[in-house]
């Protein structure tokens, strides 16, 4: 009930950031109405629904939400998926059903035998047990280009972040899992946002999208997601 209450709260406050009102670049607008409140079913969506009950009790977004990060690889078309905090797998999944020609990397301190299962509509998902700092040497290694960087379910995000951030250029996304976890963490998303390195940021509640093309002014968006 308090979780309702506080999205409802949300939804009130952010009710003027809806529907890209009052956004006047054409590529942010393009992305917010047309990718972010796409409403138009993908192929992959009622198989991927039927792996929910057998791991939700591990971390996971709202089905709404792994929906939109499916689209959001269909629309950006990486080359690369790096994962840092598996949890579910259902991301994961969602993610690299939306372009199978990616390479998708997921590393978690334990992944569950569960989610390592294959699913139809996606290619082979690299499942990799290790701690942060061993998933960002790895990484570092193969320098891929066109990344899409998701910092999902680990307390560790601000060390993933800080070690992978010096990689990103502008083709690069993060997607960051729960900014509003706790006020620890709420305060970091600020800090991000702020930072220098990052250049155009959206708040979706849910997760936040960070994009680093130098070329456009710094700014922030406040979608209404919820």
């Amino acid at each position: 009930m308090t979780n309702i209450l506080v999205r409802a709260c949300n939804w009130f406050c952010r009710f003027r950031h809806r529907r890209g009102y009052g956004v006047h670049s054409p590529s942010d607008f393009f992305l917010i109405t047309f990718v972010i409140y796409e409403q138009w079913p993908f192929y992959a969506y009622s198989v991927l629904h039927g792996l929910r009950k057998r791991v939700e009790h591990l971390p996971h977004y709202r089905e709404k939400v792994d929906k939109l990060l499916l689209r959001l690889v269909n629309y950006l078309q990486p080359s690369h998926l790096f994962e840092l905090g598996t949890g579910s797998g259902l991301s994961t999944c969602y993610m690299a059903a939306g372009n199978v020609k990616m390479a998708v990397t997921s590393w978690d301190s334990k992944v569950a035998e569960e989610v390592k299962q294959p699913v139809p509509v996606t290619q082979a998902v690299c499942y990799c047990q290790g701690g942060v700092d061993e998933a960002c040497e790895a990484w570092k290694k193969l320098s891929p280009s066109k990344v899409m960087v998701h910092i999902a379910h680990t307390s560790l995000y601000k060390e993933a972040y800080e070690q992978l951030v010096s990689m990103a250029d502008s083709k690069t996304c993060f997607v960051i899992g729960t900014p509003y976890a706790d006020e620890a963490k709420k305060k970091w998303w600020k800090e991000v946002i702020a930072d220098p390195r990052t250049g155009v940021t959206f708040d979706l509640y849910d997760i936040g999208l960070v994009f680093f093309d130098k070329q456009r002014v710094k700014e922030h968006r406040v979608v209404n997601f919820l």
